[in-house]
């Protein structure tokens, strides 16, 4: 399987408040990098963040339907996967491109979990497109950090939560607007996520980065940070990559 996780994928812009379908993102080679391991006429299953959000779901399912083929990305067929359908789970071995959305991460891990989405992940053998929420929960342990209020000072909210297996990274998407924000009255990076850090290694991309994974070898692209034991250093600038 090969794999590439993005912080941000793009293929939707807001025009006057609505939602319509756009390029992918091609910052830091993102879509060309896509091509070149993109499959022909490919079968595409979009399992979504957050199941029972359909307005949502069908919002991001509409949009990539178009934005794909507008990429240059050839696709024969596309669905998704949320609540009304889990069923469809069963035919993910028969998929070229499995696309995992952006949402709230601790929502979606539990609906990963009832696919079984991990164990039928093992045997297949095509390509791994992910955004956001998506791209954290393919960490081994995620880290589920509070996005949304009342998470951060709720003593039973998890923090660090079994994921997907598929990299070892814990990624931190949109840290480009995320380093100022607050939450529950606190900084939600220095605050926050410094603290969670301890004992831990997060890496912080923002948005127009990505990590490209392939036969064992990861490749991050794109501007990053390493955020460790309350210390936080930058370790790769757009335009550059790095192995990790």
């Amino acid at each position: 399987m090969k794999a590439m996780l993005t912080s941000f994928l793009g293929g939707a812009i807001k025009v006057n408040g609505i939602r319509i379908p756009d390029v992918l993102l091609q910052q830091n080679g993102l879509l060309d990098n896509l091509k070149s391991i993109w499959i022909q006429d490919a079968r595409v299953l979009i399992i979504c963040a957050n199941p029972d959000n359909h307005e949502k779901n069908d919002g991001v399912y509409a949009c990539l339907k178009e934005a794909l083929p507008m990429s240059g990305l050839s696709v024969s067929y596309i669905a998704q996967c949320d609540d009304r359908n889990p069923e469809i789970i069963e035919s993910l071995l028969e998929m070229d491109v499995i696309i995992l959305a952006g949402g709230h991460v601790p929502t979606q891990n539990r609906f990963m979990k009832q696919l079984r989405l991990k164990e039928r992940l093992t045997e297949f053998k095509g390509i791994l497109v992910a955004w956001s929420a998506g791209s954290m929960n393919c960490a081994e342990v995620v880290y589920a950090g509070p996005e949304l209020e009342g998470e951060a000072v709720d003593p039973l909210y998890e923090r660090w939560i079994p994921g997907l297996g598929i990299t070892k990274v814990n990624m931190y998407p949109h840290f480009q607007k995320l380093r100022d924000e607050y939450l529950d009255g606190m900084r939600l990076i220095e605050d926050i996520t410094f603290g969670d850090s301890v004992g831990h290694e997060i890496i912080a991309m923002n948005d127009g980065s990505y990590l490209m994974i392939d036969d064992g070898k990861t490749t991050l692209y794109g501007e990053a940070y390493r955020i460790k034991d309350r210390h936080l250093v930058q370790i790769c600038r757009d335009g550059e990559f790095i192995n990790l």
